[in-house]
């Protein structure tokens, strides 16, 4: 029999059960948007990477700078990548600022980080890596890029943001061991070196770890499934290009493959691992390794390790977001001012020995600096059970792998020339056996594990 009282009961229950759940946001809805902006350089620029002047001649592809702007209806966090060869200090700052005042994001929750090209732009000072820089001393091209680049990674944000809706996230990891190798090598002297060419009769064994994860962050419409954005992470320099054309270098083979597959709508995001002492050289071969033709291989094979990556993807169930920063004030190298003097003496000779170049400049940089202590800039993003670290500088490889191990979370993305371009982050044992990446290093011995220890504070703190 028919029992109105209990059906009355039961519907006010259901009602009172479904308010509760919208008012507490038991399932928040992750809404994504991606987009990209255009940031290649007139003819005639500076270009970055090495150090002799080299000035732009033509454009082999454009330079973007890459957004993934995420919202969980609470927290509101965005990721830039520029395919640029870093990011000064000056125009983080500037960006955040902008991007705040236009979105309202905080400036700990937009993570600006770069792909380390060497066939991008030289826009912040007369040598990479020159940090604090004095915007009056950049030439006239090289101020309209510092603000052009600033509007360009602001609108990215925007866009990104307005375009962003309901999605869903996945990751994935595969293994490609062919493509990147430890470029520092123990020799039969008892030195280490790097880079000491293809079939050298006197390596012993590489000095330090190889990274061969690739990791990949996948994001799909929520209503229409169809891809959005993948953000590819992997440790491996750019640098198998070179010549006077701007390029992104393997990460625009990379892209090609990944867009043939999910669209031309679709954002393909390269994130740089911690590759301070990671390069593309295969020793035991004699085969070159350097052009268009090198770098199409090498973004083959990193897309093939993408899709295979997400051929069995694990869902992030729940993408709760956050974010956290830390300032960290890093020991420089100390020098007297005799050793001032005579660095930039060298400088003013014709002929240098590489190694005395590198020192020289390293040098002046640090009487540009003018204090004892680098402060710098290491933030945590979380997007679920998901962690994005990203970590200032050239980071040696071992800091990532220590910083992935050390991590609560399952998987931890770790990516390098974040918020600042502060030059070389070796490890102790590295600064103990010296070779080029230690001799251009203005950090002191333990920069890198401090910059590390705090990446792993941070996220133990959002854990």
């Amino acid at each position: 029999m028919f029992n109105h009282n209990r059906f009355l009961t039961f519907v006010v229950s259901l009602v009172l059960a479904f308010t509760v759940g919208i008012a507490s946001g038991a399932e928040p809805e992750l809404r994504a948007g991606a987009a990209q902006e255009r940031i290649t350089p007139p003819m005639g620029m500076p270009m970055a990477g090495y150090y002799s002047e080299r000035l732009a001649t033509g454009v082999h592809d454009d330079l973007f700078a890459k957004a993934l702007y995420l919202s969980d209806g609470k927290t509101e966090i965005a990721w830039v990548v520029c395919d640029i060869i870093g990011l000064s200090r000056q125009v983080v700052a500037d960006a955040r600022r902008r991007i705040r005042e236009q979105t309202g994001l905080a400036t700990d929750h937009v993570l600006l980080s770069a792909t380390h090209s060497h066939t991008g732009p030289l826009y912040s000072g007369p040598m990479p890596g020159v940090y604090e820089e004095n915007r009056a001393k950049l030439s006239p091209m090289q101020q309209r890029y510092n603000d052009d680049l600033i509007a360009s990674i602001t609108r990215a944000v925007v866009r990104a943001r307005e375009q962003a809706r309901p999605a869903r996230l996945e990751v994935g990891i595969a293994q490609e061991p062919s493509i990147s190798f430890n470029r520092r090598f123990h020799m039969k002297n008892g030195e280490v070196r790097f880079n000491p060419g293809k079939r050298n009769p006197d390596i012993v064994r590489p000095a330090g770890p190889n990274d061969p994860r690739v990791a990949v962050l996948h994001i799909r419409d929520g209503k229409k499934d169809a891809p959005l954005a993948t953000v590819v992470n992997f440790a491996l320099h750019l640098d198998t290009v070179g010549g006077t054309s701007f390029s992104a270098d393997y990460p625009f083979f990379l892209g090609q493959r990944l867009r043939s597959s999910f669209g031309q709508d679709y954002v393909p995001i390269f994130a740089q691992g911690c590759c301070g002492d990671i390069n593309h050289v295969d020793v035991s071969t004699t085969a070159p390794q350097k052009g268009f033709a090198e770098a199409e291989r090498i973004g083959n094979r990193l897309a093939d390790a993408a899709f295979l990556a997400l051929k069995k993807p694990r869902a992030i169930a729940e993408p709760r977001l956050g974010a956290a920063s830390a300032l960290v004030a890093l020991p420089l190298q100390m020098y007297s001012p005799d050793a001032i003097t005579s660095a930039r003496k060298t400088l003013e000779k014709e002929k240098r020995l590489f190694l005395e170049e590198v020192h020289a400049h390293k040098v002046v940089k640090v009487a540009q600096i003018g204090k004892p202590a680098l402060e710098t800039e290491v933030q945590v993003l979380r997007i679920g059970d998901v962690a994005v670290v990203g970590l200032p500088g050239e980071v040696f490889v071992e800091l990532g792998l220590w910083v992935r191990e050390k991590s609560p979370f399952p998987l931890t993305i770790v990516s390098e020339l974040a918020n600042d371009s502060i030059g070389y982050v070796p490890t102790r044992k590295a600064c103990k056996e010296g070779s080029y990446e230690v001799v251009n290093s203005l950090i002191a011995p333990g920069g890198g594990e401090q910059l590390a220890e705090k990446a792993v504070e941070l996220l133990n703190g959002l854990k």
